[in-house]
């Protein structure tokens, strides 16, 4: 939404917003319109939702449009190459890492769970292959010690709305051209499964507390339970020793469970059915057994 707010105070012309089609939400199920499709359409832009963008009118629809560059922002669609070859100068996207590291469609989670200290944004050239265009532009960002994911999206949305707004108008004055991406460093970062957002006890605790923070806000780090799927907020490791891997220990002031080597502190935690709510007044009203185990 960043990137749509800035191009719509830039130079440059909108002739129209891809978006995806209109969701059912609600009781009634109603067709509800994405963020994107709401802002464009209140400014008076065509929008474009197609279900698919192998669809010969998606197609057709852009080459009438025939636009000069096309920006893209998370999208997370693969667009085919008669799509691709529509844009004078390309498709423009705003990628959330240091290509040609972390490609694929969860930067942000793997940076954080990987342990970098730092990441980036980058601006590239869409081709047919997964993240492997050539850079034009990229800006830096440290990655600090409790960020989560949504932490550190909120500063590379800002960020890289400038880097974005800064090549369009490099590729607008003819001063910038893209360069090849190096063929070493290349690292991928798929999409996360449910599995994925499994917290592994067994893991040290510095790795078990970078996982939360990469699934936090969304999906949610989890773990079974006597008490059905819980889904943790950031932990934090401690100096506490001595406490098996995934076994709670709840007292007055704090939650624990151990992991291969100190016990981490949990936070906030959602049980199945309820709001999000402190790890403590949780287990003051599950009142759990000492010894059990957390999966």
């Amino acid at each position: 939404m960043p990137s749509l707010a800035a191009l719509l105070d830039s130079r440059h012309e909108i002739a129209a917003v891809i978006t995806r089609p209109d969701a059912r939400r609600g009781r009634g199920g109603r067709p509800s319109p994405s963020p994107v499709a709401r802002v464009a359409r209140a400014a008076g832009i065509e929008v474009l939702t197609p279900m698919s963008a192998r669809s010969p009118e998606f197609c057709q629809d852009l080459s009438r449009l025939a636009p000069d560059a096309a920006a893209v922002v998370a999208y997370g669609v693969l667009l085919p190459a008669p799509v691709l070859a529509v844009p004078r100068h390309g498709w423009v996207n705003l990628h959330f890492s240091l290509l040609p590291a972390w490609r694929g469609p969860s930067p942000v989670q793997a940076a954080i769970r990987g342990g970098d200290q730092i990441t980036g944004a980058s601006t590239f050239r869409l081709e047919q292959g997964m993240d492997t265009g050539p850079v034009y532009g990229v800006i830096t960002e440290p990655i600090h010690a409790r960020d989560t994911t949504g932490d550190l999206l909120s500063r590379l949305a800002d960020a890289g709305t400038a880097l974005l707004m800064a090549t369009l108008d490099g590729i607008d004055d003819g001063t910038l051209e893209p360069r090849r991406q190096p063929v070493d460093g290349v690292s991928y970062a798929p999409k996360v499964s449910a599995d994925d957002a499994r917290v592994d006890w067994s893991a040290p605790a510095l790795a078990v507390d970078r996982t939360v923070r990469s699934l936090t806000p969304a999906p949610g780090a989890w773990t079974a339970s006597p008490w059905g799927r819980l889904v943790l907020g950031p932990v934090e490791p401690t100096s506490t020793p001595g406490l098996p891997a995934g076994v709670l220990s709840a007292g007055k002031r704090e939650v624990l469970v151990g992991t291969a080597t100190t016990a981490v502190r949990l936070g906030q935690l959602t049980a199945p059915g309820r709001r999000p709510m402190p790890a403590v007044d949780w287990a003051r009203g599950v009142r759990p057994e000492a010894g059990v185990v957390l999966e």
